[in-house]
């Protein structure tokens, strides 16, 4: 039998349910991975509000990604695979004990490595790593502004930009402004007048904006930006809690960026999706498997650090959503399953 998590609907974090079922087994070219580690991220958080884009029908196994050991291998898969630690995007299913997944979805996760570490920079290493080196491009000695430093996603872009010898302004509350000076970039009161203080650090403006709020903070941080700068927006928090339709804040922001994009000040603009080109499979997984690969190498090297905000186990899952959605931790909430 297999343990997993099932959001049954619109929801508080208690209102989680904890099912058993039978152990699955893998159909040709797919494995069973044996979860060890699955993170909180803001997507489950929107998934619990029906607010997150293009998510399945009520009821489901949220859980975006996974670390775990493959523990069967399905017809046509390299059996030598069995026993080897792998990390998985899933989007969702990753709540449980067992997952079944392609087999072409595997990243290998190198010896050495936790898993909960490991799961800490999956989907928010990939993406971290895509905006910043294949959409932003900042070339060293350039300098960025993180919304949300002491997060999921920003943690690892902080520590990611400065290995690349980029300056970085994250803003934070100033709980967590040590945290975030720890990570390697200069903190700044989320609350605060953020453009005016910007443009206090960086008067010729910033060469990137990486932001998830969406709402007002867009149009404040395309303003920042310094000639040829990028705007990367990646989420909508600030309408986290909007009534009506899910999807209207995200396409209206997709449409409001694309309008930017094509106004000819040498300025870019773009929302960032990680499941971008996923209809071309074969480069898709590639990418995916290149950019988390070489996220783990720096994670291994000590490069770059695991913020790991807390380890619960998977029965507690509502524990876990709540303690992510408190907006008081730096880096990710993981569930863990021993």
């Amino acid at each position: 039998m297999m343990t997993e998590i099932v959001l049954p609907g619109l929801v508080e974090p208690d209102g989680l349910v904890i099912r058993q079922r039978p152990l699955p087994e893998p159909t040709p070219g797919q494995v069973r991975v044996t979860v060890e580690a699955s993170g909180v991220s803001f997507a489950e958080q929107q998934m619990r509000r029906g607010k997150y884009y293009d998510q399945p029908p009520f009821p489901f196994v949220p859980g975006y990604d996974v670390v775990g050991l493959v523990t069967a291998t399905g017809e046509g898969v390299d059996p030598a695979l069995h026993g080897r630690r792998v990390a998985v995007l899933t989007k969702i299913g990753g709540w449980a004990t067992d997952a079944i997944v392609d087999a072409g979805d595997l990243v290998p996760v190198p010896d050495g490595i936790d898993p909960a570490d490991a799961e800490t920079v999956v989907v928010n290493g990939i993406t971290a790593w895509q905006m910043l080196h294949r959409h932003a491009k900042v070339r060293p000695g350039g300098t960025i502004l993180v919304h949300g430093a002491n997060g999921g996603v920003g943690s690892t872009l902080v520590q990611l930009a400065k290995h690349a010898g980029i300056r970085v302004l994250g803003t934070a509350s100033p709980r967590n402004h040590d945290a975030v000076r720890a990570l390697g970039a200069e903190p700044i009161d989320y609350r605060s007048d953020v453009p005016a203080r910007v443009r206090e650090l960086a008067p010729n403006g910033v060469d990137a904006v990486f932001d998830h709020i969406g709402g007002k903070s867009v149009d404040d941080s395309y303003r920042l930006l310094a000639p040829k700068g990028a705007l990367i927006s990646y989420g909508s928090a600030a309408t986290k809690n909007d009534p009506g339709n899910s999807q209207l804040p995200v396409l209206t922001l997709i449409a409001r960026l694309a309008w930017w994009n094509a106004l000819p000040n040498g300025h870019r603009a773009m929302f960032y999706n990680i499941w971008t080109g996923r209809r071309r499979r074969a480069s898709f997984q590639a990418k995916l498997r290149e950019d988390l690969g070489a996220v783990f190498r720096l994670l291994a090297d000590g490069a770059i650090t695991a913020q790991v905000a807390a380890r619960i186990p998977l029965t507690d899952a509502a524990k876990a959503l709540e303690l992510a959605e408190s907006g008081t931790v730096t880096g990710k909430v993981v569930l863990v399953t021993r």
